[in-house]
């Protein structure tokens, strides 16, 4: 993370600020894993099969915006956890806003991805955590972004 956070120690609510980023990822995308998490999770056919897909708009088979969504999941949070100060005070989320797919991702992908704090405020009704939205941006291998949304992460409070 750029800004005032230093690794290796814990990253506290009072720590973060405004303009603070991350970069994480790359992660290539497989045929198998896009079929395989359509097929439990989101079994429409233009997921499902080339043949499906080629009827509709997307033309060729391409990933649930539900498996992109979980692959920037995966990417943050491995990129968190290299730095236990991050994970340290990482409290979960309350939700996500403005959640937009802008265009498929398709087998053969390559993500990466930023995250940049655009807000923060402390809990009014728990003082030990405070709240924080960043703007985070997908992108593919030709840096045109395929999703963007807005999550709302809850951090400790440093200890008094």
């Amino acid at each position: 993370m750029k800004g005032n956070i230093m690794a290796d120690a814990t990253v506290y609510f009072e720590d973060i600020a405004v303009g603070d980023s991350i970069a994480f990822g790359p992660l290539t995308v497989s045929r198998e894993e896009t079929i395989a998490f359509a097929a439990e999770f989101d079994a429409q056919p233009f997921h499902l099969s080339d043949e499906a897909a080629a009827a509709t708009h997307f033309g060729t088979l391409s990933a649930s915006g539900w498996h992109t969504t979980a692959l920037f999941m995966k990417m943050f949070v491995t990129e968190m956890q290299r730095d236990p100060g991050r994970q340290a005070a990482s409290l979960g989320a309350m939700g996500v806003d403005e959640l937009r797919w802008l265009r498929p991702v398709r087998p053969g992908d390559t993500l990466r991805g930023t995250s940049e704090v655009i807000a923060k405020k402390a809990s009014q009704s728990r003082p030990e955590m405070g709240i924080v939205h960043s703007k985070v941006t997908i992108l593919n291998q030709d840096d045109d972004a395929v999703l963007t949304m807005i999550p709302i992460a809850l951090w400790r409070t440093r200890p008094v």
